[in-house]
This record gives C-alpha cells, structure tokens and sequence, in this order.
C-alpha cells in the first residue's frame, strides 16, 4: 500500500510573578524536580542541593534581600539568594493566578500545571497539546498527577466555552496579562476548583533531546501499536509502528508513542503513555550518574523550558525529592468515564465533563482543604437530551446533503495554493468526509492565492452551492468555465483564507485514498 511521507519537525511554560524566564541552569533543575518527584530518592534529593548550589553560585543574579538558606556545601560559596517572599516584595506572595502562592514553612500543597506545546511550520501562535496538573503535599509527603484531555469542554474566563487547550491560544495571541500559560492556569483553576501556583512549558523538539541526551528510556509497551497516519509536521504523515513488550525508546521513538492516538482509547490511552513515559525517565534518571551530563543538558533545555518558579521555589521542591517515594505518586486521567461526547453548534466534537464523576477524584488527588472555584456546571438530563437531539438533527443534515450530492456526482479537484506542504490532501480528505466525491488533488500553478478560487465546468449546481458556503467563496472568486467535455466537473484551488474546522484536524490521508490523473 502506498504512503505518503513528509519529513517531521517539531515545536514547548509555569506560572510567574515579574519575570516568566529561568536561565538554563535552572530549567535543567526543574525538569529534573519533575522526575525527582517519581523518584523520590535520596541521591536526586542531594544531587539537586548540589546541582542548585553550583548553579547559583556560577549564575549571574542581581543582588536582591538575602534570605538564610541551608544547604549541604562541599565547598562553601557566598551568595546572596534572591528571595520572592520578601516583605520588601509583597507583589511576589501571589502568581499569575492571584492564588496565594504556597508558605513553604507551613509545608502547603502546591499544584504546578505542565503544558506540553505543539507549532507547526507557518504558524506563530503554538498550541497546547498535553496539560497535566502535579499537586506535591509536603505536610503528607505525597504527590499526584492527573492528566486533562485538550478537548475537554471548560468556560475559559473572558472568553466563553471552549476546548481547554484552547486557554493558552487566546492568552498568546491576545497578549493575555501573563500570556498563554496564565490563562491555562486560571482555566484549569476555575474548572476543577483548585489552584493552581506555578507552570512548566516544554516544547516537543526539547523534550525529544532531553530524553536522547539521556541515552533513551525503557518502557513497557502493553499492547502493539499501527499508526499509518501519524501525522508529521508538514501536513503529511510519518508512519509510527511499535510491537507490545520492553522497548528501548530514543527522543523519537518516545514522543510519537507519547503522541499517537492509534489505540482504542485515542486520547485517553495517550494521556496515560505520556504519564508512562514519564515514569520511564525517572527510571532513566535513577540508573543514570546524570551529573557528568548537566553541561550537556543545559544547552539541550535553553529555549525549549519556561517556567516562572524562582529559586526558592526550586529549593523547596528539591528538598521533597527525598521525602515522596514512588508508591506515594497516584496518577489519573479524566476518561471517558468522566465526560460525554458532545457536538457544539458548530460541528465541533468535544468531551463535556461529568462533574458528579470529576469531582471525587478531584478531592483524592488534591485535598479538600479549601472550596472549589465554581466549575463549569454539569448540563442537567435536560440539556444533554436536546444536545443528543441536535447532534441527531445535525447527523441527519449531514447525510442527507451527502445523498444530494452523490446523486449529483459532481467530481471534484482540489489543488493547494498554499505554501502549507500537503494541505491539499487534509482538504481532500475533509471534503470526502463530507459527501464529495474528490476524484485528484495536488498543486496549484502557484503558492500564493489569498483566496480560494471556485472553477465550474459543467454546472452542477448543487455541488457548487455547498463548496461555496464551505470555503465562504465571494461572487468574485467562482469562475465559470463551461466545458461539458471536461472528466471534471468543480475545481477548487484553496487559498490562504481557508482554515479547516476545529472539529477536522489537519490530518494526512494515504494518497491511494483517491485516483489520481493528471491536473487539470
């Protein structure tokens, strides 16, 4: 069977106070916190005193209020320690939320929310692609992980009801106070009713160094995976395959397993193999002397982590490290069991959460210390039956324009007049999902069409309505070209003006998917 193969590229914040960078010393640290707490073992807990000393001691930090911080010394350095929850910086005793950020004397609970982000070539906004929300309890020397689907249905604060990795889009390109990753923080914060204090951003191409740096991770692939489809970064697809039992994963290997949804439980089954692989670097870690690799991996993390955590916050954590052993790490996901497909008005297809079913998972991973933030409402019985009925309306519509335009049996072209590489078989694929019957796709004469052009040949008129309102094409931009002749009927060159439908992601589609003639 043939295939069609693209070359793959890839695109990676935490919750800050005034500055949302860390120098790449103390990224390295953060990331290594974030194992040290799967691992909890007293060699990462020293190796973070030592490695957090060494990297203060050689960093070039402002002299802010000293603050007396204890830690193990092998050769004593003097240095004064900058110190955000200093009464001379009361701004600094809140994050990006407004939560209250944690008293570390008093040993409170604090949540961190790691957002893993995705950018294609051409875009300038990234997206979120994986959100998990670790909670560390210093007071029981516990932590959890829980993992939120990026389709989950949550009210997005100022904006409305959407996806939740849809947060950090607005945030970014709106120029949100804080930018992506506070409005992911106040997202998840007021849907699950807890707060949230710090962020971790890591884009995919620093995630898959890391780990290579790390000479590859083991895992144990419970079951094999055939993902034909696993889609590149340039609207094509790489072919993932991977047999069940104990692989040895390079920085490659690991993000497309982390990545693919080719099992029965899609994104679900994926939130838990990411939840996996990062079990497997704490593995890694743990069997590792990671110290003669830490000038390796500071260059490996500069410009792919972002964090606002300051140094005492990473002082704290690190000290946890020792205390929080492995059977004390509870993981979850909010699964299909928590949540109801659902089609919004606009066809896209989301996941509403069942808060009577969230909520008690809530309560184990994160405590019930303090009142949740008013979540989203669960829709009554009510609601989700006329949200049944309209989906059923919307089915119905679907198939009927499908029917009207197989009896019409319009064929269709469709060329890419985009620099977008493969977009041309997305859009194919998108429309043949729809009911047309594309019979080729490829090239336009050129790449720069601002908008998309509508070319009809024989008059089918029921086919080209329905394109038009589907690539919203003006008067101007449908050409009319009769030639009963022609073995095509609709030529659709697509323009940059073109965006597929939230509810069809960009993905590629096998080139024997369709005939493919010659362009007309």
């Amino acid at each position: 069977m043939t295939t069609y193969t693209r070359a793959q590229t890839t695109g990676a914040s935490l919750p800050a106070r005034k500055s949302p960078s860390v120098s790449p010393p103390f990224l390295l640290i953060i990331i290594m916190l974030m194992a040290g707490f799967l691992i909890g073992s007293a060699y990462l807990g020293y190796f973070f005193y030592v490695a957090v000393r060494d990297a203060v001691a050689y960093a070039d930090l402002p002299v802010l209020p000293y603050v007396d911080l204890t830690l193990p010394v092998l050769n004593p350095v003097t240095q004064v320690y900058p110190n955000p929850r200093a009464a001379t910086n009361p701004e600094a005793s809140t994050g990006l939320t407004g939560e209250a950020l944690p008293n570390w004397e008093e040993s409170e609970r604090v949540n961190i929310l790691l957002l893993g982000v995705d950018k294609r070539p051409g875009e300038s906004i990234a997206r979120t692609d994986t959100m998990i929300l670790l909670s560390v309890d210093p007071a029981a020397a516990r932590a959890s992980m829980l993992s939120i689907p990026r389709d989950l249905w949550v009210s997005i604060p100022g904006y409305g009801e959407n996806r939740v990795n849809m947060s950090y889009y607005f945030g970014e390109k709106d120029k949100y106070p804080g930018g992506g990753p506070a409005l992911a923080m106040r997202t998840v914060q007021y849907n699950l009713g807890v707060p949230v204090h710090f962020y971790v951003r890591v884009d995919f191409d620093g995630f898959r160094r890391i780990i290579d740096t790390l000479g590859g991770i083991d895992i144990n692939v419970p079951e094999t995976i055939d993902d034909p489809k696993y889609p590149d970064m340039n609207y094509g697809y790489d072919p993932f395959y991977i047999e069940a039992g104990l692989q040895h994963m390079d920085g490659d290997t690991a993000l497309k397993y982390a990545r693919t949804r080719a099992t029965r439980g899609a994104d679900f089954d994926r939130a838990r193999r990411q939840q996996q692989v990062l079990l497997a670097i704490r593995e890694r870690v743990l069997a590792l002397d990671v110290i003669p690799k830490i000038p390796e991996l500071w260059v490996t993390m500069a410009g792919t982590v972002q964090t606002d955590m300051q140094l005492i916050d990473i002082l704290e954590l690190a000290k946890l490290a020792d205390r929080i052993s492995g059977d004390h790490i509870e993981t979850a996901v909010i699964d299909h069991t928590m949540t109801v497909d659902y089609r919004t008005d606009t066809g896209a297809r989301v996941l509403l959460p069942v808060r009577e079913r969230i909520r008690p998972l809530i309560e184990r991973l994160f405590g019930t210390s303090r009142p949740a933030v008013a979540p989203t409402p669960t829709p009554d019985p009510a609601v989700l039956a006329r949200a049944r009925e309209e989906a059923a309306r919307e089915a119905q519509r679907r198939a009927e324009v499908a029917a009207a335009l197989q009896q019409e049996g319009a064929k269709v072209v469709v060329q890419n007049g985009t620099p977008q590489i493969g977009f041309e078989l997305a859009v194919a694929e998108y429309l043949r999902q729809q009911g047309f019957n594309v019979l080729q796709f490829g090239l336009a004469d050129r790449n720069d069409y601002p908008r998309t052009v509508i070319v009809d040949y024989t008059g089918k008129t029921y086919t080209l309505q329905v394109l038009i309102e589907l690539f919203n094409v003006a008067e101007e931009n449908v050409r009319r070209s009769p030639n009963l002749k022609s073995e095509v009927d609709v030529r659709v060159i697509v323009g940059a003006d073109f965006h597929l439908p939230e509810a069809h992601p960009a993905q590629p589609v096998r080139v024997d998917a369709f005939i493919q003639p010659n362009n007309p």
